[in-house]
């Protein structure tokens, strides 16, 4: 068994040969640490009419509304981690119809990936995440308590499209870049 302590990598920051970005190499190796977006995954679930949307009980924006969302784990598919947040944020089991939007939030480097989805039944309850879930009628949203505007853009989306399965995924409104 060896005692020897771990090194830890030299990184320097530079061009690396046959790139064209600064980047963190490590100066004795030569192995390059690309930082990359950060991938979030959510969904608009429905059931019946009525749309779910969870409390947050995190930062950032704790005690706002939002979609059951968050982080894409690593080996995991889009659609299966969008179904996971759900899970996750509000003891809700839904099943994926389509992507509704990809949102490019480029000041905090993530990408978004909102899917329609159906709740398979109307049991939800909070998660560890959430301070409470609820859904929502359209005229009921509390529009002034959305924690992010990406909810909102989805919300827009997902009403002008419920009735429809013949639309391209949805990108940052124009207001929104």
């Amino acid at each position: 068994m060896s005692t020897e302590t771990p090194r830890k990598p030299n990184f320097k920051t530079r061009i690396p040969e046959g790139d064209n970005l600064p980047r963190a190499v490590c100066a004795e190796c030569g192995f390059i640490d690309y930082q990359n977006p950060k991938v979030v995954v959510g969904s608009v679930a429905t059931w019946e009419d009525k749309i779910l949307l969870c409390k947050r009980a995190i930062e950032p924006r704790l005690g706002y509304w939002t979609l059951p969302a968050g982080y894409l784990e690593l080996s995991e598919s889009a659609e299966i981690g969008a179904a996971r947040e759900a899970m996750e944020e509000a003891c809700a089991d839904i099943e994926i119809d389509r992507l509704l939007a990809f949102y490019s939030i480029e000041r905090i480097s993530q990408i978004q990936l909102m899917f329609r989805a159906r709740l398979k039944t109307p049991d939800i309850a909070p998660g560890p995440e959430s301070q409470d879930v609820k859904l929502f009628s359209w005229e009921d949203i509390p529009w002034e308590d959305l924690a992010f505007p990406t909810v909102e853009w989805a919300l827009r989306q997902f009403n002008e499209t419920k009735d429809r399965s013949d639309f391209a995924p949805f990108t940052n409104p124009v207001e929104g870049l």
